[in-house]
């Protein structure tokens, strides 16, 4: 791998992608950012961490907003409280990208970095069912009774988000280097995978 890889993991809820992106960065010796950036965008910006949360909620329509207002003399006061919350993140992933090579999972990172050359988008997806046992096994505080609409909630509020910010549909294939569906290979070989498409990578831009 080259040293200034960035590997951005976006998924469906409970595909188990944010798993494999923690063990995708162990293996690789390499920071991993989820929950990490939040405190990072909040700690920068002032604003309650429990806004960057919820931002998710907060996009119900279309806009772009361009890349050129991530620069860090972005001024973004006066603008409603999801952009800021949307400019604010987007610095904290630009600054990490050019730390070194990193695990970044969600928060529209692969467009945020879209004109970066380093960085390999992927894109974890699983059946409903398979899901359904993951989010029961894993993330065992889920009390509602329907953890299937908790799925297709917590899904629909990530492509509006990813909508909203980046005018492109979630999910699609040509946004990312490389689709996957946990189901098949599992979460381990998953990592692997990533791992032999990074090399490959590598290999054939020589």
């Amino acid at each position: 791998m080259k040293n200034n890889t960035i590997i951005t993991i976006s998924r469906e809820y409970g595909s188990g992608g944010r798993i494999i992106g923690k063990q995708l960065a162990e293996k690789l010796g390499i920071p991993f950012y989820d929950n990490e950036l939040i405190t990072l965008a909040a700690e920068r910006s002032g604003i309650n961490e429990e806004y960057f949360k919820e931002a998710e909620t907060m996009a119900k329509s279309s806009i772009i907003l361009s890349l050129s207002m991530l620069s860090p003399a972005t001024e973004v006061y006066g603008m409603p409280l999801n952009e800021k919350i949307f400019l604010t993140q987007s610095k904290v992933i630009r600054e990490v990208a050019e730390e070194g090579p990193c695990v970044i999972v969600g928060r529209c990172a692969d467009f945020v970095l879209q004109n970066n050359p380093n960085v390999i988008n992927i894109f974890i997806h699983s059946s409903l069912p398979n899901r359904v046992k993951r989010v029961k096994e894993v993330y065992g505080d889920v009390s509602h009774d329907n953890v299937e609409a908790i799925i297709k909630k917590v899904d629909k509020r990530r492509a509006n988000y990813y909508s909203y910010f980046t005018d492109r549909a979630w999910g699609r294939a040509n946004n990312y280097s490389l689709v996957l569906n946990s189901d098949q290979i599992g979460l381990d070989n998953c990592v692997d995978l990533i791992i032999e498409y990074m090399n490959r990578r590598d290999e054939y831009n020589k």
